[in-house]
């Protein structure tokens, strides 16, 4: 059964939800979906037996609803993780940067932690330097696979996508350094081929011009933008296409030194079709320095 995104996202969020009595205004704010649209789209979902409200206003999703998902099920988390993490020295000097702790956490278990959550069956760690450390991984996560990037230190990270290109359909892939708080963005199912980002009035960083909620424009720096967080979805047939493009551009001239992110949203933006998916400030906090870590978690404050 085809579905359209409003109905995609509120039998998501019955799915994570429910069984519990949700009123037409949590599942509003929970869905980022106006009331209207929720009341509209609630209806729809009820009427072709995808979800039941029963008198009590409990909200469940049906198998009928859960098989009309399943098309959408994320396969697998990729996760770049072979960096250096220069800007974190000293405290990289031995440690990946992913695999330092913050509050007693490693950073990378924030994110392992929110994939465990959603029920995505596997994860692919693409490691380099310092890899045997992320072995201790393993015992907490069971289902990783790790794939070892042995030019990590002569390419940029369009070296490790390079890598995992046979697992990019139907998957994340995420940033290993980046510290999640809110472990929701991690969904079990996505829509479409997606990344994450916070809408800016102004950044200095990488960030999106978006138009209709598609992705038009990769820039570093700009105004009423959203502000890129590495965290991105791709569906089964982008995920695909951005294997092959990006083989393709690693043999370009100067290809090896991009980031992979520009090879969908810049050197073949026109094959693809990126949405944004919003996030919330606070919703995950990218530490790039060791002067930043130090804000952050005072125990290294003496250091």
């Amino acid at each position: 059964m085809n579905i359209n995104q409003n109905q995609f996202e509120i039998l998501v969020y019955v799915e994570r939800e429910g069984g519990k009595k949700l009123t037409q205004r949590q599942m509003a704010e929970g869905t980022k979906l106006s009331l209207g649209v929720v009341n509209k789209t609630l209806a729809e979902l009820v009427s072709y037996g995808l979800v039941t409200v029963d008198e009590d206003r409990e909200v469940q999703i049906t198998k009928t609803g859960l098989d009309a998902l399943e098309p959408y099920r994320v396969k697998r988390a990729v996760v770049i993780a072979a960096g250096f993490g220069s800007r974190m020295v000293p405290i990289t000097l031995n440690t990946p940067k992913p695999l330092v702790r913050v509050h007693g956490k490693k950073i990378i278990e924030t994110l392992l932690d929110a994939v465990a959550e959603a029920g995505i069956p596997e994860i692919v760690l693409v490691r380099g330097y310092l890899g045997e450390q992320f072995d201790v991984l393993k015992d907490r996560y069971p289902n990783i696979k790790f794939l070892n990037n042995p030019m990590f230190n002569e390419s940029n990270n369009i070296s490790s996508v390079l890598i995992a290109k046979d697992y990019l359909a139907g998957s994340y892939v995420m940033e290993a350094d980046l510290l999640l708080a809110n472990p929701r963005v991690v969904r079990k199912y996505e829509y479409c081929s997606n990344y994450l980002g916070e809408y800016r009035d102004m950044t200095d960083d990488w960030c999106f011009e978006v138009k209709k909620g598609l992705i038009r424009k990769l820039n570093v720096g700009g105004t009423n933008c959203y502000h890129m967080f590495g965290i991105s979805y791709w569906s089964k047939e982008d995920g695909k296409r951005l294997a092959e493009c990006v083989e393709k551009t690693w043999k370009m001239p100067g290809g090896k030194e991009k980031y992979w992110d520009e090879v969908p949203l810049r050197t073949f933006q026109k094959e693809f079709e990126v949405a944004v998916r919003p996030c919330e400030a606070g919703d995950l906090v990218e530490i790039d320095t060791f002067k930043e870590l130090k804000q952050i978690d005072p125990v290294y404050a003496m250091q």
